[in-house]
């Protein structure tokens, strides 16, 4: 591997890093949530920190204890796998205010991990509030919140203890708060969406039919009322 392939991989290996970042934070549909401009730019700035690292460690003979054919390899690596970590380090952290905010690279590169961060996760609202909106409007809280999740996790065959026991707090949560039925049903929908995706969503409800309906469907537009909270 010459020079400048070392470089070509150390970008592609970082991005990767990132986008594997991207697809665990937004589960319901990862790989429209990667479509994303912001998701772009997290991966973009994600390769250039691995180009960084790369040249840091070559430029200051940093070898890893590696040498010969298997140095550029390794430093490849380090530097595509260990870039972003590196990059979040605080050389020192100074309280101002209330808060512990970290001095160095990480003060940087967090603002813009963060602001590309919040463009996908903007994006994602946008069209999660549309299908969360279809899917659940013919079903009733009160008649689903105990059948929808139960089916959604029978059909589902990798969900961990720990994933269940927050869905069972979640609706326990739900069933407690002051809201209308059919705040209660999407708000429902957005929890079942995270952990099943609305594929999985729209089947449950399809195979529950009458059992899950509400007598009046809503309006396909109606959203969650404003300030109202969604557990989970």
């Amino acid at each position: 591997m010459t020079a400048g392939w070392g470089y070509v991989a150390s970008f592609v290996l970082g991005g990767l890093v990132a986008l594997a970042e991207i697809v665990s934070r937004y589960r319901d549909k990862p790989f429209s949530a990667i479509r994303a401009p912001g998701a772009f730019f997290y991966v973009a700035l994600n390769g250039a920190a691995s180009l960084s690292a790369l040249w840091l460690s070559r430029t200051f003979g940093i070898t890893f204890g590696a040498s010969g054919n298997a140095l550029l390899v390794t430093q490849v690596l380090v530097a595509s796998f260990g870039a972003v970590a590196f990059f979040r380090t605080s050389l020192f952290v100074t309280r101002i205010g209330d808060a512990d905010v970290g001095i160095g690279p990480s003060s940087i590169l967090a603002t813009l991990l963060s602001a590309a961060d919040r463009s996908v996760d903007r994006r994602r609202a946008t069209v999660r509030s549309q299908e969360v909106a279809e899917l659940m409007a013919r079903v009733s809280f009160d008649k689903a919140h105990i059948a929808l999740p139960t089916l959604c996790l029978a059909l589902l065959q990798n969900v961990s203890p720990e994933e269940q026991e927050n869905l069972a707090g979640a609706v326990n949560a739900l069933k407690a708060v002051n809201m209308s039925d059919r705040q209660r049903s999407l708000a429902l929908g957005l929890r079942l969406m995270n952990l099943a995706g609305p594929d999985v969503l729209k089947a449950a409800i399809a195979a529950l039919g009458d059992e899950v309906a509400a007598t009046a469907p809503a309006p396909i537009g109606s959203q969650l009322v404003a300030g109202a909270p969604v557990p989970g």
